[in-house]
């Protein structure tokens, strides 16, 4: 079978698997699965393998940590008025390209991955606080990376076959 054959036979598979524990069991933790679908594209966009999660959980969680700081900042920038909120984002944009000289933050798009999964919890979530909103965010982000992994380690045995 080739091997994108085998992809769509396990990301459809496992995606049924991560939907179904999102919006049942993990739903209590106000775990996202659109988080997580964003982590486990982010796996493949940074290559795959144990580097594709490695990657997309450490820039990710650092995203998601400088978007919560950012929408955090946006009261104490209030004298700025309408300004307020375009500069706290444009403060954490500028954060997270100048975090990417460190090697373990260099992958830029999946810190913005983060950064936007918190923003957005925190826009659409009822009460959602910038304090509430990360650790349902991180935790997305790392299962996420884990059904990314786990679907191209699936993918990988059903090619062979």
């Amino acid at each position: 079978m080739s091997l994108l054959i085998a992809l769509s036979i396990s990301i459809g598979l496992l995606a049924i698997v991560a939907t179904w524990l999102f919006l049942g069991p993990l739903a209590a933790f106000n775990m996202q699965i659109w988080q997580a679908f964003i982590a486990w594209a982010s796996h493949f966009h940074n290559g795959g393998k144990s580097d594709g999660v490695q990657k997309t959980a450490i820039c990710m969680t650092f995203g998601a940590l400088v978007g919560m700081a950012s929408v955090m900042l946006i009261g104490p920038l209030g004298a700025l008025g309408g300004l307020a909120a375009p500069v706290a984002v444009g403060i954490g944009a500028a954060v997270i390209v100048l975090a990417a000289h460190l090697p373990i933050l260099s992958t830029i798009p999946s810190s913005v991955y983060g950064f936007a999964s918190v923003a957005g919890l925190i826009l659409l979530g009822k009460d959602m606080s910038p304090e509430k909103a990360i650790l349902p965010t991180i935790l997305s982000i790392i299962v996420g990376a884990g059904f990314g992994w786990l679907s191209e380690f699936v993918a990988g045995k059903l090619a062979k076959k």
